[in-house]
C-alpha cells in the first residue's frame, strides 16, 4: 500500500495536531480547497479516470484494488496523490476531531540541523517519561534522524498503522547526556487553539491545526481579547486542516470579502469570510517553513488584504487541492484535482508565502516587537 506524501503530512501533527484531509461523506464541504497554482483542467480528471480504471480491472481480475490503484497513482506523477486502506482513512477522521495516536510531543529542525523537542502535551507519554522541551531527538527505534525530513520523523513517531499501546523507542540527548526512552503510544486529544497573554497586554493565539471548531475558537479568542490589545496569530508548524475552519478563522479579522480562489477540475470557485470581524485590532501573523496548506491559505488572505503584517520564514508551499474517491474494496484514493490562489492571485504551491518581515532566529521576539510598533498593548 502506498501511503504517500499526504499521509505523512496528515500525521505531521502527531507531534502536534491533526490532519490535512477531510471526510469522505462530506468531501465537498470538508475537503474542497486545501491549496494553489494554475492547474490543467484535464490532468486531474485524467488521473482519476486512470485510478478508477485500474480499480475496476483489479476487481475483474480478482486482484487487490488498493494495490492496483496505488500503482496508478504512482504512475500519474501526482505528488500528493495516495491510496489508503479503510483503517488509515478512519484515522483521518479521528485527526480532524482532534484525536491521534502518538506520544504527545512537538518537534522542529533547529538551525544546527538537529531535531529538537519544542513542546510536550501535558499528561502524554513523552511528558510522563520526563522528556523536556529543548531535548534533542536523535533516533526513533534505532533510526538516525539527522538526515530525515521532519515530516518523516513524525511518521516514524506515529508508526504505520500503530495502535494505542504499541511501543516506540526514542534516542534523546540533553546537555551532553544521551539516553533512550521506551514509550507506549496512546490515543491523545489536541488543543488546536491556545491563548496566552504577552508582555504589555497583547494576546497570542496559537493555532496548531484547523480541526473541527478551531475557527470559532479563534473568533472567540479575538472577541475576548482586551480592548486595545493586539493579536499575534502564531501559525508556526500548522500543517493545515479543514479549509472551512481556516476561512472561519479569517472571519475573525475581516469584514467579509475574498479569502481565496481555487479550481476543481478547472472550474473556478471562491471562499469568502463572514461579515463582522475585527478589522482594527493590530494583527501580526507568525509563520515558518512548517506552515502549510490551509494555514498558508489564511496567511495569504490576511497578507494580501493588508489586514496583517506577516513575520517569520517562507512557508512550506502546499497549494494543491486533494479530494477523496471511494474504491470498491473500501479503500480511498486521494488525488489532486486543482489548486488555490490568494486574494491577489498569488500561487502558493511549491512557492510558499514570503513574510513581510523575513526572520529565522528569534522570530517570536521580532513578531512581538512588530506588534508593539503597530500600536498593540492595552
Amino acid at each position: 500500500m502506498r501511503r504517500g506524501a499526504t499521509l505523512t503530512l496528515v500525521f505531521v501533527s502527531v507531534l502536534a495536531t491533526a490532519a490535512v484531509t477531510g471526510s469522505l461523506p462530506r468531501a465537498e464541504e470538508r475537503r474542497a480547497p486545501l491549496h494553489a497554482l494554475p492547474a490543467s483542467a484535464t490532468e486531474p480528471r485524467d488521473r482519476g479516470t486512470d485510478v478508477a480504471r485500474a480499480a475496476a480491472e483489479a476487481v475483474a481480475d480478482g486482484k487487490s484494488v488498493a494495490e492496483a490503484a496505488a500503482e496508478a497513482v504512482s504512475r500519474s506523477g501526482d505528488r500528493w496523490g495516495a491510496v489508503y486502506d479503510q483503517s488509515a482513512y478512519e484515522q483521518f477522521e479521528d485527526a480532524l476531531d482532534g484525536r491521534y495516536t502518538g506520544v504527545g510531543l512537538w518537534a522542529r529542525r533547529a538551525a544546527d540541523g538537529r531535531v529538537e523537542v519544542t513542546r510536550l502535551q501535558a499528561g502524554g507519554p513523552a511528558a510522563r517519561a520526563g522528556i523536556r522541551a529543548g531535548d534533542r531527538l536523535r533516533t526513533i527505534d534505532g533510526r538516525t534522524l539527522d538526515t530525515l525530513p521532519v515530516t518523516r520523523v513524525v511518521a516514524l513517531l506515529r508508526g504505520d498503522g500503530a495502535t494505542p499501546g504499541s511501543r516506540v523507542v526514542l534516542g534523546l540527548e540533553r546537555a551532553g547526556r544521551t539516553w533512550t526512552e521506551s514509550l507506549r503510544r496512546a490515543e491523545l486529544t489536541t488543543e488546536s487553539v491556545t491563548v496566552s497573554e504577552l508582555p504589555g497586554g497583547d494576546v497570542m493565539i496559537k493555532v496548531a491545526a484547523f480541526t473541527k471548531g478551531s475557527g470559532e475558537r479563534v473568533r472567540d479568542a479575538v472577541r475576548r481579547a482586551p480592548g486595545g490589545a493586539g493579536v499575534l496569530l502564531d501559525l508556526r508548524g500548522n500543517t493545515g486542516g479543514l479549509v472551512t475552519e481556516a476561512a472561519s478563522a479569517a472571519s475573525a479579522f475581516l469584514d467579509g470579502g475574498l479569502v481565496a480562489t481555487y479550481d476543481v477540475h478547472g472550474r473556478q470557485r471562491a471562499l469568502y469570510a463572514d461579515r463582522g470581524g475585527d478589522t482594527t485590532r493590530p494583527l501580526v501573523v507568525l509563520v515558518d517553513s512548517g506552515t502549510m496548506s490551509a494555514a498558508e491559505l489564511l496567511t495569504g488572505a490576511l497578507q494580501d488584504r493588508g489586514r496583517a503584517v506577516t513575520v517569520g520564514s517562507r512557508t512550506f508551499g502546499k497549494g494543491s487541492v486533494q479530494m477523496p474517491t471511494a474504491l470498491p474494496d473500501g479503500s480511498v484514493a486521494e488525488l489532486t484535482v486543482g489548486h488555490y490562489r490568494t486574494p491577489a492571485g498569488h500561487a502558493v504551491d511549491a512557492k510558499g508565502i514570503t513574510p513581510d518581515v523575513p526572520v529565522t532566529e528569534h522570530a517570536q521576539q521580532r513578531a512581538e516587537a512588530v506588534l508593539s510598533g503597530l500600536g498593540g498593548g492595552s
